[in-house]
């Protein structure tokens, strides 16, 4: 990859490849799609940088033998991942997704909004446009991150995922009736996964511990010791001190304790999609 290239919008460097490789054989987007299972217009957008390629679909077109891509694409979308996150998160943040992906167990509580591990890509775009002087390709690069962090969900042995909601993330409409309609729908996908667990306080629980500090994630490791990380109201911090991380998962605990059971939780996300 050249300078040039790596100073470029990675997702647009990616589908500039994806074109490349393409045309190069005389193949349409819609006879790409229907070889990756997308639609032409996905293709379109994923070539035009502005929808965020996946490491399926990089592996989905190395296996499309006419391309002839050799490996070039899943390379690429390697490298371009690595050049994303370090653009896309700010400095506080930086070093907390490879945390995420060495733990054990994410132990996770939301007064506000949804995780970003479990947003959908519309959700996550609608939340990060808040952000004031944000440019376009800004914007695409962040939601891209925030997908690709997503990733460790899928791998063979995923973390366990506890997540505590208060019933505010549900009911607020973040990005219009659809885009909460499609992230209620992956909640409730989510909350059937074997190794992650959603459960919702509901406004009835009154006034709780949760209200008083914000978000907050517990994480557990094998071999190393438990460690946190909290956000601000600007910034986010990772805590190491280990009385500090004790003091957080007793709080996640006592939440626990007001929030409703697995199954009562998916009843409520389920009955609240229905509402939108």
């Amino acid at each position: 990859m050249t300078n040039q290239a790596a100073g470029e919008n990675p997702l647009k460097v990616f589908g500039a490849m994806l074109a490349y490789y393409r045309n190069r054989v005389g193949m349409t987007p819609e006879q790409l799609g229907a070889r990756v299972y997308l639609s032409g217009s996905q293709i379109r957008k994923v070539e035009a940088g502005t929808r965020t390629p996946s490491d399926d679909l990089a592996k989905a077109c190395e296996a499309i033998p006419e391309l002839g891509c050799n490996g070039a694409l899943t390379e690429l979308y390697e490298i371009l991942s690595e050049h994303l996150k370090r653009r896309a998160y700010p400095g506080w943040f930086a070093g907390w997704p490879d945390k995420e992906a060495q733990a054990r167990r994410l132990r996770s509580f939301e007064p506000l909004v949804v995780p970003g591990l479990l947003q959908t890509e519309s959700y996550a775009r609608a939340i990060l446009s808040t952000r004031m002087g944000a440019t376009a390709e800004e914007l695409d690069e962040a939601v891209a991150a925030r997908m690709e962090r997503q990733r460790i969900l899928g791998r063979e042995h995923p973390p366990e995922l506890w997540v505590i909601l208060d019933e505010a993330v549900l009911r607020r409409p973040v990005g219009g009736p659809g885009v909460m309609r499609g992230q209620l729908a992956r909640l409730t996908e989510a909350a059937r996964h074997p190794h992650i667990a959603i459960q919702v306080i509901r406004f009835g629980a009154g006034a709780h511990e949760g209200l008083r500090g914000g978000a907050f994630v517990v994480a557990d490791f094998d071999g190393a010791a438990t460690i946190a990380y909290q956000d601000a109201a600007s910034s986010g911090l990772i805590i190491e001190d280990a009385a500090d991380v004790e003091a957080l998962a007793v709080t996640w605990d006592t939440l626990r304790l007001d929030a409703l059971p697995r199954a009562a939780s998916i009843d409520l996300i389920t009955s609240v999609a229905e509402a939108v």
